[in-house]
């Protein structure tokens, strides 16, 4: 029997009140000592707020940075790579073999632990530091791990207001699937793995996922976080969509191809649909934000419909940004509801009409008002037949500004991530703004296919304070153009689609808007112009933090996040071929991930990043000197000397530099391991 969404949200969020009139036994309701029982039934008793914790769950980490209490972070897992201040905390190690000695470095007095990390709780447990077990398989343990983090970290509130939204949004997607008649709902599936295909069992939240968002989970009479699924069982239930995490895409569709698994709708009808680990992994902060996307992708067809929408269109809430510009009228964000769903728009209004160069829309002239607008991934798959003046013209209804002399960009990034950068030289001036998304859609001009269309894109807003010639801003377009890709360089931005072979130069989607500007004429915001010097270097520090703000890349961050940005996993890039001393990929796993923290030996993977982009160009064609210096470090690591390198890199569509870099630790760490 199918429970409404609208029941199961009051049941998740009185289960989560529950367990907070149950589990807190205080001696101050709103203070410390704070007493709580947790997800092992260990009873616990703080006295105070913790400031150096070591969380080894992605979801614990999440939840805090969400609710305002990232400070007290001082160790993570190398899965957690958002928001960017993410880069400023300690690696510890990965989520399956973190590591003790690194834990101990930063002397924690909490650490949140799963039921995988026993080893991790027995060493730290101990008057000085607080081991916290959380974890769960029921969405309702997700909202609980958000109330019980709430109080610990004296972030009631913030944890109140989170479980508001999560409610309101399910409660959205139950209304919009409420429309969609029994006989055409979709049976849907979550690949954990593939090659043995894995599932998640009947009680695993990732069912209550798919329920929340309208679909028909599959009942297999087996429960578990993962359970191995057969040709048969797979064909008895005959998905309608798949859905899976990560960049699995292909390799899913090569396994799905074969004969027998191939022949169910869903690989039929081409619905297989890949979306962020972060998001489909946790039952934790996103879970409402998941459920609109999945339901969305599900139901594509039903949620375009206009006359099913079941949310008044309009504003209903704004903020206001300040710009120092004579012609800047106002400048706000707009928090509209279109679709069901919330948008954001950035928009400017100019005192007088202004010409502008828009590479969306081209020149333009008599314009009052330029924005860009963000739209959730719920609404990417729709409105893309509607056309830009379409979609112009409804955006401007639902903002209030006249379509006929208003320019707008279009975006997934989220308008709350907007960067503001001003330079200034003398009495010349000019702002820049923008947003920039490069995870889904990044491409290297010249070598990508144009075969992606996600409006992850990299939006700028140029406002000069003089007033710029037809050709001073043609000049800008290009002027920010070439700072756009030193940025995305600079942070080696990698190609979505060939990522271990090129960095991005865009995203495929990016556009820019200047404005002509008023006051002083100019003829030229070219490279050796000071115009164009300003607006290059507004728009590369802008791009950064955009980016940083929106994805989490920063220059700095970690090895295993720069390995994962290339698609190599630090577990799939082991051979799986077992040994004749018995040693199998498991066995690497933990020691590889020690190497890796190691500043010196991560170096050599950061150095072959750099050598090998040059190498695949045709700039540095011999190689031979790193490759010896990869062999002087597996023989560093193994502690004696190799005479034969054994290729253990599992991807064969591997860049030489890089492959010799991974091979050099992986040896060191195999023949350490023949004198264990």
């Amino acid at each position: 029997m199918r429970v409404p969404i609208k029941v199961l949200c009051r049941v998740f969020i009185r289960v989560a009140l529950t367990v907070m009139a149950v589990s807190w036994a205080t001696t101050s309701v709103w203070g410390y000592p704070l007493a709580f029982t947790d997800s092992a039934g260990n009873e616990i008793t703080i006295e105070k707020r913790p400031e150096r914790v070591v969380s080894l769950i992605p979801g614990v980490t999440e939840t805090l940075f969400k609710l305002g209490a990232g400070d007290a972070l001082a160790g993570i897992t190398y899965h957690s790579t958002y928001p960017a201040e993410t880069a400023e905390k300690t690696v510890v190690g990965g989520f399956f073999s973190p590591s003790l000695e690194k834990i101990e470095t930063v002397n924690p007095d909490m650490i949140f632990v799963s039921s995988l990390h026993d080893a991790v709780a027995e060493r730290f447990a101990s008057e000085n530091c607080i081991v916290v077990r959380l974890e769960g398989r029921a969405m309702a343990d997700g909202f609980g791990r958000i109330e019980l983090l709430g109080r610990i970290f004296d972030r009631e509130k913030e944890a109140g207001s989170l479980l508001a939204e999560i409610r309101r949004q399910l409660e959205v997607i139950e209304k919009k699937t409420a429309k969609i008649p029994p006989k055409r709902r979709n049976r849907v599936i979550r690949l954990m793995a593939h090659d043995p295909l894995t599932v998640p069992g009947d009680d695993s939240f990732q069912n209550a996922l798919i329920r929340a968002a309208g679909g028909i989970p599959p009942r297999f009479g087996r429960n578990g976080n993962i359970i191995g699924l057969s040709l048969k069982e797979w064909q008895a239930f005959n998905p309608q969509v798949i859905y899976g995490c990560g960049k699995g895409r292909k390799a899913a569709l090569r396994f799905l191809n074969r004969p027998g698994w191939k022949e169910v709708d869903a690989v039929r009808n081409g619905k297989i649909f890949y979306f962020p680990c972060n998001l489909t992994c946790r039952a934790s902060v996103n879970t409402g934000n998941f459920v609109s996307w999945l339901a969305a992708r599900v139901y594509a067809g039903e949620f375009s419909n206009k006359a099913d929408q079941v949310l008044t269109q309009g504003v209903f809430r704004s903020e206001s940004v300040k710009l120092d510009l004579g012609y800047v009228k106002q400048a706000q964000i707009l928090y509209e509801t279109m679709d069901d769903f919330l948008n954001k728009s950035f928009v400017i209004d100019f005192t007088e009409p202004v010409s502008v160069l828009s590479t969306l829309e081209g020149p333009r002239d008599g314009i009052r008002s330029v924005g860009n607008h963000y739209t959730p991934p719920p609404c990417w798959g729709m409105g893309h037949d509607e056309g830009l003046q379409a979609k112009l013209k409804r955006i401007c209804q639902t903002v209030g500004r006249p379509a006929e002399n208003t320019a707008f960009l279009y975006t997934g990034a989220d308008m709350d991530h907007l960067v503001i950068r001003e330079e200034k030289f003398r009495d010349m001036k000019v702002l820049v703004l923008a947003t920039a998304g490069v995870s889904s859609n990044a491409v290297r001009m010249s070598r990508d296919k144009g075969r992606y269309y996600e409006p992850g894109t990299i939006n700028i807003i140029v406002l000069p304070n003089m007033r710029l010639s037809s050709r001073a801003m043609a000049r800008a377009v290009i002027s920010a153009t070439e700072a756009k890709t030193a940025a995305l360089a600079d942070l080696d931005i990698r190609s979505s689609e060939n990522p271990r072979f090129y960095q991005a130069t865009g995203t495929g989607t990016d556009n820019i808007i200047v404005a002509e500007g008023r006051g002083v004429s100019i003829e030229n915001a070219g490279g050796h112009s000071k115009m164009g010097e300003l607006i290059a270097r507004a728009v590369y520090e802008a791009v950064q933090e955009a980016i940083a703000r929106q994805t989490g890349i920063v220059a700095d961050r970690h090895v295993f996040q720069r390995l994962e940005e290339r698609n190599i996993s630090v577990f799939g890039f082991i051979s799986e071929d077992e040994c004749e001393c018995g040693i199998v990929k498991s066995d690497l796993m933990a020691p590889l991930e020690g190497v890796l923290m190691d500043p010196r030996y991560a170096a050599i993977v950061k150095t072959a990043m750099a050598l090998s982009d040059d190498h695949e160009s045709g700039l540095i064609t011999d190689v031979s000197g790193f490759e010896a210096w990869g062999r002087r470090t597996a023989e560093e690591i193994a502690g004696k000397k190799i005479k034969r390198m054994n290729d253990l890199v599992a991807y064969d569509n591997m860049p030489r530099v890089l492959d010799a870099a991974l091979n050099a630790l992986l040896n060191g760490i195999y023949y350490r391991m023949l004198d264990d």
